[in-house]
């Protein structure tokens, strides 16, 4: 029998802290749910993904920052692509920020 799954489910973390669960991984695709608690990427951290990242904020708030100094606010139920090699870092999130994220795995 199947049983479904809940993405709110055991959301334990501390605070400044992230908890990233894999749900689903293929050869084409990774599917993470990431809990933020006020958090951030430290400083001079740049995320440079060999990959395409979607991300979209299930619950809370999440400030990201682009190396263009651009900053985008993010809220539940936004959602982002994020191109692969586009260097990005969190720069903020609420008290608990639960994302989604699809890493689409170049083939």
């Amino acid at each position: 029998m199947t049983t479904p799954g809940d993405i709110f489910a055991d959301l334990s973390s501390q605070p400044g802290t992230e908890q990233i669960r894999t749900l689903f991984e293929s050869a084409g695709a990774r599917i993470e749910r990431i809990v933020s608690r006020s958090s951030a990427s430290p400083p001079g951290f740049w995320y440079d993904q060999e990959h395409d990242e979607w991300v979209m904020v299930l619950r809370g708030v999440a400030v990201l920052q682009f190396t263009n100094n651009e900053s985008v606010r993010m809220t539940a139920g936004q959602w982002l692509l994020i191109p692969r090699h586009e260097k990005h870092r969190v720069e903020s999130t609420s008290e608990e920020t639960v994302w989604l994220a699809v890493h689409a795995m170049q083939a």
